[in-house]
């Protein structure tokens, strides 16, 4: 009886650590999204530049995007903003941001100072499309295909290998 009292916490210790070690083998920037193979939410926002005119999710079926979170405040968005000017430039594939709980004067300075890569940025004050769409933390990029369902989601900031090895081949077979 004295073993089995021994037994029981050291085989419980023992599978905590097993967990532990699985854990820490995991990507952070590789939570699964419940959205993939989904239809995108819907959404109706302002354009950051431009209250007047709104971009809704339906206004962008029949074409492959990219949807991009990013904030005035998000330091990791600066570190991305180079590559995904460069995309843009390249014409890879229509990218639009979606400016997440920021003010607009703060994002369209944020625009102006570091370039502008969007085809549109999108307004969300008070962040509740990003929460539509499963968003953790800004930046996060999202591939969304011709009927409107989301193909990729990528968490942080994109690299160029991001672009090159994962984004570029997805946008390339959705359009084929």
């Amino acid at each position: 009886m004295k073993k089995l009292k021994f037994l029981l916490p050291l085989a419980i210790f023992l599978g905590l650590v097993a967990f532990l070690l699985v854990g820490l083998g995991l990507n952070p920037r590789e939570v699964p999204s419940p959205l993939i193979g989904k239809p995108a939410p819907a959404f109706d926002l302002p354009r950051l530049d431009d209250p007047g005119q709104r971009i809704r999710r339906e206004d962008l079926i029949g074409k492959v995007w990219v949807l991009n979170v990013w904030a005035s405040w998000c330091a990791a968005c600066r570190d991305e903003h180079p590559y995904l000017v460069e995309m843009a430039a390249r014409k890879v594939v229509p990218i639009y941001g979606l400016n997440y709980k920021d003010t607009r004067q703060a994002g369209q300075q944020t625009l102006a100072r570091f370039g502008d890569p969007y085809v549109a940025s999108l307004f969300d004050a008070d962040g509740r499309v990003g929460i539509d769409w499963g968003v953790y933390g800004v930046p996060e990029t999202f591939v969304v295909d011709r009927q409107g369902i989301i193909r990729m989601k990528h968490i942080g900031p994109v690299t160029p290998e991001v672009i090159r090895n994962k984004i570029e081949p997805l946008v390339r077979q959705l359009n084929g």
